[in-house]
């Protein structure tokens, strides 16, 4: 059964610009209210977390392998500019076209344009898609949308989201916000007015929901001109992309279609063939557990007769080489999107990945977002404060990325950026000396660092504040044990959270109490 030509049209996504979104603890206050996502939540990172750690197990070389990840990454990194260009070499003598955007904008413009060219005007124009961060990043499937081309997504969890008119929440499982009963509700409601309609005695055993988007989805896959994927390597020694899947609906989207157009960051080169040996050790087991991912799809250019005629690779820049210039904030871009960070965070699995503002959510997404679109909004000044800083991301990232360190490192760099545009504001015709510019329309956390600034500069002023702190803790002690909600603008910081009653006897009186004389010649003796 084919789908009636009038509703053609894929699903469309929830109103909005992620960049628009609330700021970070208003949206985690919303999800943290979903109990279904997160009991869901719990569930599957506790279970992606046990395979994970029992595949890793098996290696004894597993560190040494991390660590020539990140190796080559920062290899890659450090001559960008030279790989990009072999890579653009081997694809042009492996017969594959390669374009060059600098944003959003440029890459959908390239897209539509190539896929207008092969598919004319046809009202009914559509291509499927192989499940890709990249495309996401910069709104592709709505940028087809608009110019009249449907775009299928041909993920299992993708194509949830996308009947759902949802956003995916999770680099691995978009959909893992959804549980069974709610996938079977959104099978059986939309599947029939986009293509095969989901069979009316549908149920939610796992196996009867696959069955049900196999045959959904094999219409388009034999009936699509072209194909749009990612690639989570390229080879600049070969000219080889590589996409590693678990479903097998890439592999269909990369063999069937006359023309296939890949998406790609500039960071997903890696320098030569035989790199391969180490991420394709490190991914299936950071992100699905699994020792090797099930479909690897490897291709160097069209071969006639077998597979698309037509290939094309975008090669997306969208604020990359802006991280690049950051010698320190562009260790992110080691990432290779295996959802480790996300699947070990405590924050993420409370309020789930829509909280974030981003298509990608999470430790990485928190350090990334903001590098990519910059911390202008509101969104993305809230991002690089969503984490505990527990370092457990640290922990088990695949190639290294400091990430609790870099979300530390982005805070600075949004406190600077609050700094420049109160400073902006100010009346260069008032003419204030710069100590008093710098209190111009002061914000309430720039003043409490500068003043503990100034007390911690001098040794005499943090041993009257100490002295001070302690003398209020005796008072309080009396009546409570811990300070409720302060009055405002201090109440931002205490809604969520406690304070405690400062202690009664500072480290400096305990020392003078214990040693006296005796401890402080100690001290000098040790200083000589």
């Amino acid at each position: 059964m084919t789908a009636n030509p009038a509703t053609r049209r894929t699903p469309a996504p929830p109103e909005g610009d992620l960049q628009d979104s609330p700021r970070f603890p208003i949206a985690a206050k919303v999800e943290l209210a979903n109990p279904v996502q997160r009991k869901n939540l719990h569930y599957a990172m506790t279970t992606i977390r046990t395979k994970r750690a029992k595949v890793v197990a098996e290696l004894d070389d597993w560190e040494e392998l991390r660590s020539a990840g990140e190796a080559i990454k920062n290899r890659t990194l450090r001559h960008l500019d030279r790989y990009l260009v072999e890579l653009e070499e081997s694809l042009t003598r492996a017969g594959t076209t390669v374009h060059w955007a600098r944003d959003a904008e440029e890459a959908n413009e390239i897209i539509v344009g190539l896929v207008k060219a092969k598919l004319g005007e046809d009202p009914l124009a559509e291509v499927v898609k192989v499940k890709s961060m990249a495309t996401q990043e910069i709104d592709m499937n709505e940028a087809l949308e608009a110019a009249g081309i449907a775009a299928w997504e041909t993920d299992l969890a993708e194509l949830i989201v996308q009947l759902g008119h949802d956003r995916p929440s999770h680099f691995l499982v978009p959909a893992i916000h959804r549980n069974r009963s709610e996938v079977r509700e959104i099978f059986l409601e939309e599947m029939g007015q986009y293509g095969r309609p989901a069979p009316a005695d549908l149920d939610s055993d796992p196996p009867h929901l696959a069955g049900a988007a196999r045959l959904h989805l094999r219409e388009k896959f034999l009936r699509a001109k072209v194909a749009i994927s990612g690639a989570n390597f390229a080879i600049a020694e070969t000219g080889t992309l590589v996409v590693v899947e678990s479903e097998g609906n890439g592999r269909m989207c990369l063999t069937l279609p006359e023309t296939l157009i890949s998406v790609v960051g500039i960071e997903k080169v890696l320098p030569t063939f035989a790199d391969l040996e180490v991420f394709l050790q490190l991914l299936p087991r950071s992100s699905t557990g699994e020792r090797m991912n099930p479909y690897n799809t490897l291709w160097t250019g069209p071969t006639p007769g077998d597979g698309p005629q037509e290939m094309h690779v975008v090669l997306i820049d969208n604020g990359r080489t802006k991280v690049l210039s950051d010698s320190f904030g562009r260790e992110a871009l080691r990432c290779i999107r295996c959802s480790a960070c996300l699947n070990v965070c405590p924050v993420y699995e409370k309020v789930g990945g829509h909280a974030y503002g981003s298509v990608y959510p999470g430790p990485i997404g928190a350090v990334l977002t903001p590098q990519l679109r910059g911390v202008s909004t509101p969104v993305d000044r809230s991002l690089p404060y969503a984490s505990t800083l527990c370092g457990a991301c640290n922990d088990v990232c695949p190639v290294r990325i400091p990430l609790a360190e870099l979300l530390v490192h982005m805070r600075h760099k949004v406190v600077e950026s609050k700094k420049a545009d109160r400073l902006a504001g100010a009346n260069p015709s008032t003419h204030l000396p710069g100590f008093l510019a710098r209190l111009h329309q002061p914000h309430v956390e720039s003043v409490l660092m500068a003043s503990t600034s100034w007390a911690m500069s001098d040794g005499k002023r943090w041993a009257a504040a100490t002295k001070a702190a302690s003398s209020g803790g005796k008072v309080l002690g009396l009546k409570f044990g811990h300070l409720g909600p302060l009055p405002w603008p201090l109440s931002k910081w205490t809604d969520a959270r406690d304070v405690p009653i400062p202690p009664t006897e500072s480290f400096r009186a305990w020392w003078a109490r214990e040693r006296g004389d005796a401890g402080s010649r100690r001290g000098s003796e040790g200083r000589s």
